[in-house]
């Protein structure tokens, strides 16, 4: 079972995908791919550690999520992957195409088939108005096609607006 939960900032996507994983009654396996950069980041990444239980497994990922994913999920797990938005900007910001390329690749073709429940969050970033730098305009094209891609093998997708969620595919 695959799903997308997609939401500008602050939009509660975080939270409805952590009661989702919750609700499962599956082991759950946080995979967490923020990097702490600076104090607002390091602040994000608290407030989130908080609002999960203990008895969740965390995992950090770098560029490397659908080996992570090829390792971790099985028929007993929900895995949630917070946030994809996160994983692109590392490798966009690292500089490398023929990464990023090969590991969104990797990603998308390695999902059909894995066991279990995976939940994956990320921001809606293309729906106001067209970024004028070259690098802002590169992420909403990348974050684009990824959801676009991902909706099409995902069971399920939401987008979620003031703390609610809008079932675009599948139910809930």
């Amino acid at each position: 079972m695959l799903e997308l939960i997609l939401g500008g900032v602050r939009s509660g996507k975080s939270s409805l995908a952590e009661k989702r994983a919750m609700d499962s009654g599956l082991q759950v396996v946080y995979i967490a791919t923020a990097e702490m950069l600076d104090e607002e980041m390091q602040e994000r990444i608290k407030r989130h550690k908080m609002r999960r239980p203990e008895e969740w497994v965390l995992i950090e990922a770098g560029a490397n999520l659908a080996e992570i994913l090829h390792r971790e999920c099985r028929h007993d797990r929900c895995i949630l992957v917070d946030c994809l938005t996160l994983w692109v900007t590392r490798m966009l910001c690292n500089g490398d195409d023929a990464v990023m390329k090969r590991e969104i690749g990797s990603l998308l073709d390695g999902l059909s088939g894995l066991p279990g429940k995976l939940i994956f969050v990320s921001n809606e970033t293309n729906m106001g108005v067209v970024p004028m730098g070259d690098l802002s305009r590169r992420y909403c094209d990348e974050m684009g096609r990824l959801h676009q891609q991902l909706g099409k093998l995902c069971d399920v997708v939401a987008l979620t607006v003031a703390g609610l969620p809008l079932c675009i595919k599948g139910s809930m």
